[in-house]
């Protein structure tokens, strides 16, 4: 069997196992989640840092309507892969100390939605892809919708119709690029080869734009994300926000540029706006939050957006730097909002302003809380920094103006994210702080193991680089050559 149908497909017989396994679900999520990262570190072993396609899988799926299960990996799709089922365990282990009712169903469900995303990471057939997209957003909403908070239903429903919306006019350009097609193919190679003109290269340029926009999200479709964040569990989260927004990143990169490369050029540059009045916009709203769950949503949504930027600014040190940045902006978000679930569980509030002097009790969160921080706004020698200095090189090589106001992010990322430290883990503890117990040993493992990646990845960032750039300079080339031509 080949290892790719593995790697894909462990975690739907994983979340079948979850499901059926009763009290015992809760341990065996923890083991059965590292089997799928095992495959991933066999395939980085094996896996030459060149511009093919690896580990390529081919079979006809329903051949009447031109449909294969193809899939492959090249070096875009091996980050994503790390990314993943690196995150996923470390996920399942966060949980380990939360009160979840029902836990089979919340597990089996995260595994699910890992074949979803695994299946979107690969695919090389535009009805798969859209498969993989559709199945990753089914367990996401019933995971939010039974585990969230009190206004789960309105706000659930409010991010269910934003995604429905946005992939049913991305299944609408998919099915028409497969009846233009030699055949009328699904493959991915095929919708390359489309010589169409820029005029239907510009509506499937939205098409697919607005569906990978509302996913990451990018301003103006980001309305759903901080409510979404503050009401899902801290797990749900975790998903959303370190894997999932992902998709949309991924999207552009290897389906809507290279799908539409004129297109892109005549509304290339109104995305790569958007998506730095979204790094402005989101900070300043995130100097206003009191609530630091919605504090993180909104830094969260400032960071995609600078890593839009990058993508859109379509050169080497831009995509690069969105390609690193996408693994690292997982680690740190997953590692903010556990620190945030930590606090939260213990003191009973998400208000800032009841919070203080933390630090004093509970030395440890501190130490973790400062490094995965310190990720965050890219001080040197973290993850953040080697992926947010190549993306504001590959924006400054676009733009020097745009690299100017795309900045902004550092800097108030820097003064808002420090602010909530101060105001959580500084200054004199209050009758609330007073007694906070610290890390646990489940807790002190899901940190330090997110501690040693921002160190590790920033003091030696290669090994992530090494992977993409073949794939990546080849996928440039490819759609310049396109755009020259015409």
């Amino acid at each position: 069997m080949e290892i790719l149908l593995l790697q894909i497909f462990i975690p739907l017989i994983a979340a079948v196992i979850i499901l059926i396994a009763g009290k015992s679900a809760r341990a065996l999520a923890g083991v059965l989640s590292l089997i799928p990262l095992g495959i991933t570190a066999y395939l980085y072993l094996k896996f030459i840092p060149d511009a093919s396609m690896q580990f390529l899988v081919n079979h006809v799926w329903i051949p009447q309507f031109g449909i294969n299960f193809k899939a492959g990996v090249d070096g875009i799709s091996m980050v994503l892969l790390i990314l993943t089922n690196l995150l996923v365990p470390i996920i399942v282990l966060s949980s380990f100390k939360q009160n979840i009712k029902n836990h089979s169903a919340f597990y089996s469900l995260i595994f699910f939605m890992q074949t979803g995303l695994l299946l979107v990471f690969t695919a090389l057939d535009g009805f798969l892809f859209y498969v993989g997209w559709e199945a990753a957003l089914i367990p996401i909403y019933f995971i939010c919708a039974l585990w969230g908070g009190e206004n789960r239903i309105k706000v659930n429903l409010k991010f269910f119709i934003y995604t429905i919306a946005g992939s049913l006019i991305m299944l609408l350009a998919i099915i028409y690029l497969h009846l233009q097609t030699t055949g009328n193919s699904y493959d991915i190679e095929e919708f390359y080869k489309l010589n169409l003109d820029s005029g239907t290269q510009g509506w499937i340029f939205w098409a697919f734009f607005i569906a990978f926009a509302v996913k990451m999200p990018v301003f103006p479709f980001h309305t759903w994300q901080p409510d979404t964040y503050t009401e899902a569990p801290t797990a749900g989260t975790m998903l959303l926000s370190g894997i999932m927004l992902k998709m949309g990143i991924y999207g552009v990169i290897r389906w809507l540029i290279p799908l539409a490369p004129l297109g892109f050029q005549d509304w290339g540059q109104t995305a790569l706006i958007l998506s730095i009045v979204g790094v402005v916009y989101a900070s300043i709203i995130a100097f206003t939050q009191s609530d630091i769950k919605r504090l993180i949503a909104y830094s969260s949504i400032a960071h995609v957006g600078l890593i839009s930027a990058g993508v859109f600014a379509w050169n080497v040190q831009g995509l690069q730097g969105a390609m690193i940045q996408m693994l690292n902006h997982g680690i740190n978000v997953i590692g903010m909002f556990f620190i945030a679930d930590i606090i939260i569980r213990r003191m009973n509030t998400c208000d800032l302003n009841q919070l203080g002097g933390i630090a004093r009790p509970a030395p440890k969160l501190a130490i973790a809380f400062l490094i995965i921080l310190l990720g965050t706004v890219a001080l040197p020698l973290t993850n953040g920094f080697i992926g947010e200095f190549l993306l504001l090189m590959g924006v400054y090589n676009y733009n020097i103006y745009y690299a100017a106001l795309a900045g902004l992010t550092i800097i108030f990322g820097a003064v808002y994210m420090l602010r909530m430290y101060q105001s959580v883990m500084l200054g004199v503890t209050n009758e609330l702080t007073a007694g906070f117990k610290d890390l646990d040993s489940t807790e002190i493992t899901v940190l330090l193991i997110l501690s040693t990646l921002i160190i590790g990845i920033g003091v030696y960032p290669q090994p992530i680089l090494h992977i993409s750039e073949a794939a990546i300079t080849n996928l440039l080339e490819q759609v310049n050559q396109k755009i020259l031509v015409k």
